[in-house]
């Protein structure tokens, strides 16, 4: 049978809350709603089909200060992850955020209204803190500290919350279950042992001899549950498996790449799920290396939190085996049990990143023909990717003539398009408002950001030269390109470093005047500061170098990065 839900009730609110849903939705369209971000979406699905059990809603800031300090809820139960809904003092005033209130969370893709919040409480945090305690350090090189710092707003809301409707989604609609449709599937086919597998990428032979052998071991079945965002090759590989003994689903999971405590954390979700065993991976959920060049958790950190948990969890922790393969026998082995002298082969993940770069060939021995030829796809060669050159510098510094010569080198330079974003907005206003609050400046640059890293993901070559005066809104815009921009997620920020002094005496517009007369409110160089960057790829300044040594400057950037 399957494993009992943590805390011992499976959390379906969707199910809890149908025969209310009518009045429920009526209630929405006469309440205040906040539009969720991705992250809060991902959160929501499931806190409402029950993934999150035992949760109910969004923490509040007790349940939230024992998380942090204790990875437990206030009443004690184990519970590593801070779950929380950020809304900043502009929402607080516009929606009269205050305990009690009723708001409706609505869908960021189709404006569906998904549950009704009743909030708990509002309260502040410290980022810092919450950094240091959950994912180990306030470094911007970790991903999520970088999403702290730059995405998640001043407040967080806690409160519980009544489900309306889970998200919709369009694609692979089949492999998508919830934790009662996984935990029916399992009873259906009499499973009582499942190993669970995550991967955020896609598998190679090495994976599916791994995770068979552990199911073989224990005399289980196998549930591939890898996050949200598969590639195709997904019923290929089950293809691979003996017939029976494995099942594929989505999770829809927005990971926070927090090593020890994600583990704990996914060993909860698949608990909710319906596994009794869970492999936990060397540097489970690490996020690479930190701003010093050395990773951000040890190998087995992740694997010897769970342990330590393991009589609450409930789920058995599978290590996972190292597997290398043997040309003799064409098989693979673990590490631990090849024979002494025996030839064994192995490609590293930076490797296998080369061969796709290059087009060089990768060996059946290594993964499979399907797997192969979506990461080819999804992977081009460096000289097809795209690309965001991000230029910021001061009104009149020469960025957006710098930009347009850069249009005319790189459309001669052929192989992609090329999209100029100039201004401080994207609406292509002739005449922009030059005067902007730093909220209504931060608000543009991040539909700068959006409307680049499509473009960038779709393989074009984006020049965007707005004022940018601030860091945050720079270091969202990085966020943003190297999360969504596709292979690669090549961001390029340059700093037109002209001083203000020439910026304003070559201004034959008189805007600066206009701004010292106080005609123009909110002027970047006259009443804001301008922020300087601190590490742009690139720093360029017009009364030292001329139109064409910058472009030229910029061009063999392209170029030492093997995009051009």
């Amino acid at each position: 049978m399957a494993n009992t839900p943590h805390g011992g009730i499976l959390k379906d609110l969707v199910a809890r809350d149908e025969p209310i849903s009518s009045n429920l939705r009526e209630e929405a369209g006469k309440l205040g709603d906040i539009v969720l971000t991705e992250r809060q979406l991902c959160d929501l699905e499931l806190i409402l089909n029950g993934g999150f059990s035992p949760l109910e809603g969004f923490m509040n800031e007790s349940d939230y200060n024992s998380v942090i300090d204790t990875l437990r809820l206030s009443d004690g139960t184990l519970f590593p992850m801070p779950i929380t809904l950020d809304v900043s003092s502009d929402d607080i005033a516009r929606l009269a955020i205050t305990p009690g209130a009723r708001l409706t969370l609505r869908d960021p893709r189709d404006d569906n209204p998904l549950a009704i919040l009743t909030v708990d409480d509002v309260y502040t945090y410290d980022r810092v803190r919450e950094a240091i305690q959950v994912l180990g350090a306030d470094d911007p090189a970790h991903p999520s500290v970088a999403y702290l710092r730059t995405r998640v707003k001043e407040y967080y809301v806690g409160g519980k919350v009544q489900g309306i409707q889970a998200p919709s989604h369009f694609d692979y609609v089949a492999l998508r279950y919830t934790p009662a449709e996984l935990r029916a599937h399992f009873k259906k086919l009499s499973w009582r042992r499942v190993v669970a597998f995550q991967t955020r990428n896609p598998m190679h032979r090495a994976h599916r001899e791994l995770t068979v052998r552990a199911a073989r071991q224990r005399q289980a079945n196998v549930l591939i549950h890898p996050v949200v965002g598969l590639t195709k090759p997904g019923d290929a590989i089950m293809a691979k498996y003996p017939n029976g003994m494995g099942h594929l689903a989505l999770l829809p999971l927005a990971m926070r790449m927090a090593g020890p405590r994600e583990a704990v954390w996914h060993a909860i979700i698949r608990k909710n799920f319906g596994a009794t065993h869970f492999i936990v991976g060397r540097d489970h959920a690490g996020p690479g290396k930190n701003s010093q060049g050395k990773d951000f958790y040890g190998p087995y950190d992740a694997q010897e939190l769970v342990e330590k948990y393991k009589d609450e969890l409930q789920i058995e922790m599978v290590p996972f085996q190292q597997m290398t393969y043997l040309p003799s026998t064409d098989e693979y082995q673990p590490i631990d049990e090849v024979p002494a002298g025996a030839q064994t082969l192995d490609i590293s993940g930076t490797e296998l990143r080369r061969r796709l770069k290059t087009g060089a060939p990768i060996p059946d021995w290594f993964s499979y023909d399907a797997v192969v030829q979506t990461l080819r796809e999804s992977y081009p060669p460096r000289n097809k990717q795209g690309f965001v050159l991000f230029l910021t510098g001061l009104f009149n510094s020469g960025k957006e003539i710098i930009a347009k010569a850069l249009q005319v080198a790189l459309n001669e330079q052929g192989g992609r398009s090329v999209s100029l974003l100039i201004g401080e907005s994207v609406k292509g206003d002739l005449n922009p408002k030059l005067g902007l609050t730093s909220e209504e400046r931060h608000e543009n640059i991040q539909r700068i950001a959006f409307v680049a890293g499509e473009l960038a993901r779709a393989g074009a070559a984006v020049i965007a030269a707005p004022i940018a005066p601030e860091e945050r809104s720079r270091a969202l815009v990085k966020n943003t390109v190297v999360s969504n921009g596709g292979a690669g997620g090549n961001f390029f920020l340059v700093h037109v470093a002209t001083p203000l002094e020439h910026c304003e005496s070559t201004d034959r517009r008189g805007v600066y005047a206009q701004a010292r007369s106080g005609s123009i409110k909110g002027f970047v160089g006259v009443d804001i500061e301008y922020e300087i960057p601190g590490k742009a790829d690139l720093v360029v300044d017009v009364t030292s170098q001329n139109i064409p040594s910058i472009v030229h400057s910029i061009i063999l950037l392209l170029e030492t990065n093997s995009l051009l």
